[in-house]
């Protein structure tokens, strides 16, 4: 079993960045297809980005493609998320999910994932 830890998270101002991190313990990561979701208050979740687990392609919401960027660190066993150009609308908070097992649901889908973060918060302000 992997444990997932996200941090990063915080308060900035629009057109501001920030990098989250998401943590694996017990497991080594690179095995494992690893998405980012945020949930908005009064929101359902949703998608943000994914790499997969075998060649580490990558995939990414509309709404964030062009400014955010997903990438493993195997020597530290993460993943992060660079959050460029945030607007207000990508206040949220935003959880890492993993995945090793072979599926075919889409990696877009909570479904695809077993293991999830307890989440951390990001504010931009206008």
């Amino acid at each position: 079993q992997v444990q997932l830890v996200e941090s990063g998270g915080g308060l900035v101002q629009a057109g501001g960045s920030l990098r989250l991190s998401c943590l694996a313990s017990g497991r080594t990561f690179t095995g494992y297809r690893v998405a980012w979701f945020r949930q908005a208050p009064g929101k359902e979740r949703e998608f943000v980005a994914a790499v997969m687990r075998s060649d580490s392609n990558t995939g990414y919401a509309d709404s964030v493609k062009g400014r955010f960027t997903i990438s493993r660190d195997n020597a530290k066993n993460t993943v992060n998320l660079q959050m460029d150009s945030l607007k207000p609308e990508d206040t949220a908070v935003y959880y890492c999910a993993a995945s090793d097992r072979i599926t075919i649901i889409p990696y877009s889908l909570g479904g695809a994932y077993d293991y999830w973060g307890q989440g951390t918060q990001v504010t931009v302000s206008s």
